[in-house]
C-alpha cells in the first residue's frame, strides 16, 4: 500500500464537497485495530475528539458597555462575586474560580462554596440576568463613582470565554494515604488509600490524540461550550517534557492549551459552573477538537484505546501539596473506567471529576458539524511547543 499523504487544505476540500470521511476517536480505535494504521489513514480524514470536565484556569473577558455619566471602574461584582478591573474603564473579567464575596470559605470546614465566578459565567450563558455593581474614584472624562444594572448576555457589546488552560493532556490519579479525609480539586479522598479519583476523556481526549502537538496550535478551531472557538497559545503550565511511553502518549500531566470563544453562540448544557466540597470553585467545560489524519503516525496517534493510556497515582495528603515528586505507582484509563483498580494489594473505588458520555457527545456533535460543512480545520499558524 503506498504511503499516506494529505494536507490540510485536501481535508479542508473534502469537507467543502461534501466527501470527508469523520470518525470520532472510539471509532477511530476500533477501526485501527481492525485495520491497522495505514489503511485507516487511506480510508479517514479527520478525527473529532472530545473533553467535558473541571477546567479552573477559565473566565469570561467582558465589556459591559458605557454608563451615562461614564464610569471608569475600579471595582467591579458581578452577582457579588469580584471581578479583576483592572483593563480600561468597562473592561473586566471574571475567573471561574473567585467565590462571592461573603462567603465563608474554608472557615466552616470542609467549606460548600455554592456560588462563584464560573456560576456567573453558566447563568449568563443559560440567559439569566446577572447583577453588576461598580465603584470608581472619578475622572474629568470618567465621572461617575458608582454604577449598578442587571443585564443578559446579550446585553453586552462584547462577552467572550477566555481560558488559559484547558484541556490537560493527562492527568494524576489522586489517592490519600493519610489517616483522615481530604478535600481536594480531584474530589473527596478517603483515609488509607480506600479510592482514587481521576480527570480525563482518556481515548476521546484532545491532547492525547495528537501527543506530540502536530496538527494542534494557535489558530486550531475547536468545539468550545457548544460553540466554535481557537486555540489562541499554549497554555500555563504546558509540559511537553513530561514522561512519555514507547507510543509517545504522556504518562503524567503535560500539554495544555489556552483557547477563546465568543460566550454568545454556547450552550448552557457544556459550560456549567462547579462547586467542590472543602476546596473552592471551578467551571466545568465541554471542548472538542478536531485531527486532520495527515498520514499513518496521525492514524496511529489516533487509534489509542484507554488500555494505552497510563498515569501517575500520587498521594495528595502528602506528596501532592508537599510537591515531593513521589509517585506510588500507574494505572491505565480501560482500569480506571472500570470503576476499580488494584492498589496496594487490594481494590478501590474510582470515580471520574470528568464525564466520558459528555465527552463522547461532543465529539460525535463536533462530527456532525464537520459532515454537514459546518466546520471546516483550522491550519496552525503557530505550533505548540513540543518535544521532536
Amino acid at each position: 500500500m503506498a504511503e499516506v499523504r494529505k494536507s490540510f487544505e485536501e481535508i479542508n476540500e473534502k469537507i467543502r464537497s461534501g466527501k470527508a470521511v469523520v470518525l470520532t476517536a472510539d471509532e477511530m480505535s476500533e477501526l485501527v485495530e481492525e485495520k491497522g494504521p495505514k489503511a485507516a489513514a487511506k480510508e479517514v480524514d479527520v478525527v473529532t475528539t472530545g473533553t467535558f470536565g473541571m477546567m479552573c484556569s477559565s473566565g469570561a473577558m467582558i465589556n459591559f458597555g458605557h454608563a451615562t455619566p461614564k464610569i471608569k471602574a475600579s471595582h467591579v461584582w458581578l452577582n457579588d462575586v469580584p471581578a479583576y478591573a483592572g483593563f480600561a474603564a468597562v473592561d473586566i473579567y471574571i475567573g471561574a474560580t473567585e467565590p462571592r464575596e461573603d462567603d465563608p470559605l474554608n472557615r466552616v470546614h470542609p467549606g460548600r462554596f455554592p456560588y462563584g465566578g464560573g456560576h456567573v459565567i453558566e447563568d449568563l450563558v443559560a440567559g439569566k440576568e446577572v447583577n453588576l455593581r461598580a465603584t470608581a474614584y472619578g475622572t474629568d472624562c470618567y465621572p461617575s463613582k458608582k454604577f449598578e444594572r442587571d443585564f443578559a448576555l446579550q446585553d453586552l457589546p462584547y462577552a467572550v470565554l477566555l481560558n488559559p488552560r484547558n484541556a490537560y493532556q493527562n492527568y494524576n490519579c489522586a489517592v490519600n494515604m493519610g489517616e483522615k479525609t481530604i478535600y481536594t480539586y480531584l474530589g473527596v479522598l478517603k483515609p488509607d488509600g480506600a479510592n482514587g479519583n481521576y480527570c480525563s476523556a482518556g481515548q476521546l481526549s484532545p491532547l492525547l490524540n495528537d501527543p506530540y502537538y502536530r496538527t494542534i496550535g494557535v489558530g486550531t478551531k475547536i468545539f468550545l461550550g457548544g460553540g466554535q472557538g481557537a486555540v489562541i497559545w499554549h497554555g500555563t503550565q504546558h509540559n511537553p517534557a513530561a514522561e512519555r511511553g514507547e507510543n509517545g502518549v504522556t504518562r503524567a500531566p503535560a500539554g495544555t492549551i489556552a483557547v477563546m470563544g465568543d460566550l454568545k453562540t454556547m450552550e448552557h448544557r457544556y459550560i456549567r459552573g462547579a462547586s467542590m466540597l472543602g476546596y473552592g470553585l471551578s467551571l466545568f467545560v465541554g471542548l472538542g477538537i478536531p485531527i486532520p489524519i495527515l498520514d499513518e503516525e496521525m492514524a496511529r496517534f489516533t487509534g489509542i484505546r484507554d488500555r494505552d493510556i497510563f498515569t501517575k497515582i500520587v498521594d495528595y495528603s502528602v506528596d501532592y501539596p508537599q510537591g515531593t515528586g513521589k509517585v506510588l505507582g500507574e494505572v491505565n484509563y480501560e482500569q480506571l473506567r472500570s470503576g476499580k483498580f488494584k492498589f496496594n494489594g487490594r481494590e478501590v473505588d474510582t470515580t471520574p471529576l470528568s464525564s466520558y458520555s459528555m465527552a463522547l457527545e461532543i465529539a460525535r456533535e463536533l462530527k456532525r458539524w464537520i459532515e454537514e460543512e459546518k466546520f471546516t480545520l483550522g491550519v496552525p499558524q503557530i505550533q505548540l511547543p513540543g518535544t521532536r
